[in-house]
């Protein structure tokens, strides 16, 4: 195990943030997993994320020794839409879960990538190589991996910097009355539920933004959107279509139970990404068409 240890030199409000400044090779989440396993001694004692670090404080930091990848390769179909050197865009399929966890142990994203790929970054750990964004397994659409550590926390801070662009597109229970607008919250757990997310007070969640656009309305009663997002909370798009009163067609969660289509989840696609390449510095841009099961629902709105 590799120690650091600091002396601060001024004051600091949070902990966490004086300590991500000075560990450039990690990223948000895998500081908060150093305080979370009390990995990080403030003169001595296990110290809080949200605690000050005050002048002269002394800080020492144990990183643990990086694990092997515990996730084994499984020989999945997987489109991929780009690959380099550095990153791979992949365009996953409704019902893929993204990585290992609540339940899920194989079949996953991951399991495929590994297969498919000669290199996935560790920073995010054993179970998540890789990994620096995900979307639902009901959903389906585009999400870059990284293939080395200084590609992923490249990449995690264009999404922290709102510099990576991502865009989806829904069908929406109802019709929408106006043609756009922007959608701001704060999401967190549903005290009702704790495995839903929902619209909470400020003290109680995370500020989730979400533009849309309306692209069509169907008179059988449902709208397509283009949603663009600003932040990245769980679920914030269909729990934002939810407390918008249009909840996406599909979702048993967020929505209505009692479809008329015959789908296995909800109609909600990561149509675009917008990177900057963490080597070259290119700007670039990737869209994944609908797929067939979206496609086939539009289709037979257009008929009726």
């Amino acid at each position: 195990m590799e120690i650091k240890n600091f002396v601060a030199e001024e004051r600091c409000a949070r902990a966490d943030i004086w300590l991500a400044e000075r560990l450039e090779n990690k990223t948000r989440s895998a500081v908060k997993k150093l305080f979370d396993g009390e990995y990080v001694l403030i003169n001595g004692k296990a110290a809080k994320p949200s605690q000050p670090i005050n002048s002269g404080d002394k800080i020492e930091v144990r990183l643990p020794e990086a694990e092997n990848y515990s996730a084994k390769p499984e020989d999945i179909p997987i489109e991929i839409v780009y690959e380099d050197g550095d990153i791979a865009v992949v365009n996953k399929p409704q019902g893929m879960t993204v990585h290992a966890g609540n339940g899920n142990i194989d079949g996953t994203l991951v399991n495929a990538l590994l297969y498919k790929l000669d290199k996935l970054s560790g920073i995010n750990g054993v179970l998540r190589p890789g990994i620096v964004h995900r979307i639902d397994k009901d959903t389906s659409g585009l999400l870059v991996v990284a293939k080395n550590d200084a590609a992923h926390l490249s990449l995690s801070k264009q999404i922290e910097q709102k510099s990576c662009k991502r865009s989806y597109i829904a069908l929406l229970e109802g019709i929408l009355k106006d043609d756009g607008g922007r959608v701001t919250t704060y999401i967190g757990r549903d005290p009702r539920d704790r495995v839903k997310m929902a619209v909470v007070p400020p003290e109680k969640g995370k500020l989730a933004v979400t533009d849309y656009t309306v692209l069509k309305r169907y008179r059988q009663g449902y709208t397509l959107c283009r949603f663009d997002l600003h932040t990245g909370r769980t679920h914030q798009i269909r729990v934002h279509a939810r407390h918008m009163g249009h909840p996406v067609v599909g979702d048993e969660v967020y929505g209505i139970k009692k479809q008329k289509f015959n789908l296995n989840g909800q109609l909600l696609h990561a149509w675009k990404l917008e990177l900057t390449h963490p080597t070259t510095g290119e700007r670039m841009e990737f869209e994944a068409p609908l797929p067939e099961y979206f496609t086939g629902v539009l289709n037979k709105l257009d008929e009726i």
